[in-house]
């Protein structure tokens, strides 16, 4: 009897705890209903609806002519909602959508018939119907049956991206460039698209999105809740036609001398636009393409094409004249006893002027033009190379530019072989983008501009224009005087008999520049080159300049700068030579000579009015 009480005591106290239990359930789910329903309510709208950040159209680029160098082209994929569409509805229309897809994306129509109806019988909310349609495509396909009726009623959901295209394909693409947005939120920044992406980018719209099956997340309705605005377009400085005749230049020269790669920049002398990039390495394939940006990136030791920015210095120190007699001493030089310094003549060239001896890139005369001059006040060379600039980079607004390297006394690690190495450009370095600007500097009297890339921003939304003016880096190089000397010698390099580019001489058209043979891995038993021209034409009234830089061409079939850059310097120069109008010079006595000639047409005409008239009253 005991026994059982106990066993109903028990049973009693676990009734009373299940009713509590029970009791404090119902009370919580009503006080949760009433009291905090509408926090859950929101807290689980928010978990399955959110806003989606739209990207905006991408800016065009432009060439300086108006012909497209890249655009943002709007691409769309096409989803089925089929739990939105009445059975009936879509019994009714299936037929003719899956006619009317078939002929816009070429599946055949029974195909089209089966995803439809098994979207349908499983309901899925986000069945995939196309992707990659233009937007015309998108339109027809918009007036479809059952799509037509829109997202709800016909379950149509739409959805939107950019893809980046490059009309003139390959050609000038590194220049071109992209940006890629990191994880982290920053960008990497590859050429004008880098540069100017703040521009380009646009504002991101905002558009509503609710999360279904298997983590996908489809738009509440094809409107915007925040609507995206396009970036602003650039126009460039890039001329199509010089691009192409650049491109094809340079890519003509890497493939007949097997080179590794190489780059060719043209820029308008008096502005600093840039008219052309071309940048090409080589696959292992043994084809060519826009590799890395060399023009802008690629620092190295530029060889003779130094020695002009060495005997500027001296001239304008007066240490030197162009008529200074030097002794090549039988083209070889030695210093401390073990480092030679050789002409690439044999022998040398004997006692000649200083002219000469840039004419010909004689190396022992650059120097001895230097060194015997420096050797006791060798900070003065080098502050006179610093003064013009030389040890600072150019400012590009394109991402990657090449540090330049100019090496001072002040600074460790200058020993005495460092004043005759700069002499003929080694223990230097600068990129052929800082290269060129020196040159352009000669070519522009004196006045260093920086490179140009942007012609104007332009915005289709409000008629926005902003047009950067030219860049002076440095206004005056050096004297009038030493510019004169240095454009007489760059002109005589190619007009000169004994000119090492005089191959390239043509008496019908003057070109101004430089050759460069420099030598890579020199402490290697694999001993490269780097052959290079620079300069500019035509001599007498510069329009462009240029510079042209192939790496390790084959040895074999040639490596000096007249073999193997010249030739397409002068490519290029004669291409463009066409388009520059030309300029008569009428002297004092022609001019006369046309006044009496146009006096006496005339007369003539007058004498031949008056007996036209005469005839004409008597008859």
């Amino acid at each position: 009897m005991e026994k059982q009480k106990r066993l109903i005591s028990r049973l009693s106290i676990v009734v009373i705890g299940l009713f509590l239990l029970g009791f404090v359930v119902a009370y919580k789910l009503v006080y949760l209903q009433l009291a905090e329903g509408e926090t859950y309510k929101l807290l689980a709208e928010k978990t399955t609806i959110k806003n989606f950040e739209i990207q905006p159209i991408r800016g065009n680029i432009y060439a300086h002519d108006g012909s497209l160098l890249a655009t943002s082209v709007p691409r769309y994929t096409i989803h089925f909602d089929a739990a939105t569409v009445t059975t009936a509805r879509f019994q009714k229309n299936v037929d003719a959508l899956a006619d009317s897809l078939a002929a816009l994306l070429g599946n055949s129509s029974n195909s089209y018939r089966k995803l439809l109806i098994d979207a349908h019988k499983r309901q899925h909310r986000y069945k995939r119907i196309a992707r990659d349609l233009s937007f015309g495509q998108l339109n027809r396909l918009r007036a479809f049956p059952l799509f037509r009726l829109g997202g709800v009623r016909g379950g149509l959901i739409v959805d939107r991206k950019t893809v980046r295209e490059r009309p003139l394909g390959k050609i000038a693409e590194r220049t071109i460039g992209y940006e890629q947005q990191q994880p982290d939120g920053s960008y990497l920044r590859v050429g004008l698209e880098g540069a100017f992406g703040d521009d380009l980018r646009g504002i991101p719209g905002l558009q509503l999105r609710q999360k279904i099956a298997n983590g996908e997340w489809k738009p509440l309705s094809d409107s915007y809740l925040q609507e995206p605005q396009d970036g602003y377009d650039i126009r460039t400085t890039i001329d199509v036609n010089i691009q192409d005749v650049t491109h094809h230049a340079l890519l003509g020269a890497l493939e007949n001398f097997e080179a590794e790669h190489g780059t060719a920049i043209v820029m308008e002398t008096q502005t600093g636009a840039i008219r052309a990039v071309a940048n090409l390495g080589r696959t292992e394939e043994g084809k060519y393409y826009e590799k890395l940006n060399y023009a802008i990136g690629e620092s190295h030791e530029p060889g003779s094409t130094f020695k002009l920015m060495a005997l500027v210095a001296a001239l304008e120190d007066k240490v030197v004249d162009t008529t200074s007699v030097i002794d090549t001493k039988n083209g070889e030089l030695t210093f401390y006893g073990k480092y030679v310094v050789r002409d690439s003549r044999r022998g040398g060239y004997g006692k000649i002027t200083l002219s000469e001896v840039f004419e010909r890139s004689s190396n022992t005369g650059m120097v001895q033009a230097i060194y015997n001059n420096y050797k006791s006040k060798p900070e003065q060379f080098v502050n006179r190379l610093m003064n013009m600039g030389l040890h600072e980079p150019l400012g590009l607004p394109v991402v990657g530019e090449g540090q330049p390297k100019i090496p001072h006394p002040d600074k460790p690690g200058w020993d005495g072989l460092d004043l005759p190495w700069m002499a003929y450009g080694y223990g230097v370095s600068l990129t052929p983008m800082q290269t060129l600007a020196f040159y352009n500097a000669i070519a522009n009297d004196g006045v260093m501009l920086r490179p140009r890339f942007l012609e104007r921003i332009e915005s289709t939304r409000n008629n926005e224009q902003h047009q950067p003016q030219r860049e002076v880096i440095n206004p005056s190089i050096c004297s009038k005087e030493t510019i004169g000397k240095a454009k007489m010698m760059l002109k005589g390099v190619v007009e000169k008999p004994w000119g090492t580019a005089h191959n390239i001489y043509n008496s019908n058209f003057a070109i101004s520049g430089k050759t460069g043979t420099s030598q890579v891995d020199y402490t290697t038993d694999q001993m490269q080159y780097v052959s290079s021209f620079v300069g500019y034409f035509p001599s007498d009234r510069p329009k462009y300049s240029c510079i042209v830089v192939i790496h390790r061409p084959n040895k074999e079939k040639g490596y000096f700068g007249n073999q193997v850059a010249a030739p397409v310097f002068q490519t290029i120069a004669h291409k463009l030579y066409s388009s520059i109008p030309r300029e008569t010079i009428i002297t004092q006595e022609r001019f006369t000579e046309l006044i009496a000639l146009q006096k006496e047409v005339n007369l003539t005409a007058g004498k031949i009015e008056k007996s036209s008239e005469d005839k004409q009253n008597q008859s």
